[in-house]
């Protein structure tokens, strides 16, 4: 074992003893920035070679600052994003909602579908929809300026539209046209703020975590924003906790306007995202 191994197994240990929830990964992913390679190339670095300022990144680790916001950069299907201060670090169980989304765009029977990311946040969901849907025209629609300071730069050279807008009143040119809404709104209740793991409640905008009593505020807002953007037989796709299975799909209700309103799991099979399809006239 070389030098920086033996000091990542230390790190592991410190940032197990401080809660942090994925001690090896993470010592091994902060060992890989600080040295300049990947992950499985760190038995390679020789001892010569040790960098003593991986020491400091694990101390911020320490103190639970998110990961991605030491490195500047997070990993959602096959993009690297850069992130930090200001914008929501995106989660990997958000893959598989886009992963649905996706292949319901591709099944459509559209040439070039028009997809709206609400709360788009860091561009994560609008740029993969973009990316794996060929000919799609992607909008992404973000209220926060601090946020969109980092959707620019990870949506630069790429075919998303970006607007500054309230996501509950955003793009009245597009009603009644759009293919897909797509969104992963904040949708922590209030009173769970204590529960809320310090990477996110002291690291996140508390814009993009909580909503009303029930975290439900925007949800229910946006279920007004898709039906108005969407075209009959379109698609709304919505996160939501997993804890909020049993009620996100009794938002999308026939007397609304919606057919077809279920809820899905993530891949650890816990509830995580609802779909609805604008009811045909």
């Amino acid at each position: 074992m070389n030098l920086l191994l033996a000091e990542v197994a230390q790190a592991a240990q410190r940032l197990a003893d401080a809660g942090v929830p994925s001690p090896r990964f993470d010592a091994e992913e902060l060992a890989a920035f600080v040295h300049g390679v990947k992950r499985g190339e760190l038995h390679n670095v020789p001892d010569a070679d040790f960098d003593a300022r991986y020491w400091e990144t694990v101390a911020r680790r320490e103190a639970r600052e998110p990961l991605q916001h030491i490195t500047g950069r997070a990993f959602f299907r096959y993009l690297e994003l850069q992130v930090g201060p200001g914008v929501f670090v995106p989660r990997p169980e958000t893959e598989s909602v886009v992963g649905w989304a996706i292949d319901a765009v591709r099944a459509m029977d559209v040439v070039e579908p028009l997809i709206v990311d609400l709360c788009t946040g860091s561009g994560a969901i609008a740029l993969a929809m973009a990316q794996e849907v060929p000919r799609s025209r992607v909008h992404g629609v973000e209220l926060s300026e601090d946020a969109l300071r980092w959707t620019r730069k990870n949506a630069e050279g790429s075919r998303v539209t970006l607007h500054r807008q309230d996501a509950l009143s955003a793009l009245p040119e597009f009603d009644g046209q759009v293919d897909l809404v797509i969104s992963n709104p904040p949708y922590i209740p209030l009173t769970e703020w204590e529960y809320v793991a310090p990477e996110a409640r002291d690291h996140d905008p508390q814009m993009a975590l909580f909503s009303g009593e029930d975290g439900l505020d925007t949800i229910r807002g946006i279920e007004r924003t898709a039906h108005r953007l969407l075209r009959p037989g379109g698609l709304v796709v919505i996160e939501h906790a997993d804890t909020q299975g049993g009620q996100v799909p009794w938002i999308f209700t026939e007397e609304r306007g919606w057919a077809d309103a279920a809820d899905h799991p993530d891949l650890n099979n816990r509830p995580r995202f609802a779909t609805a399809r604008k009811a045909m006239p």
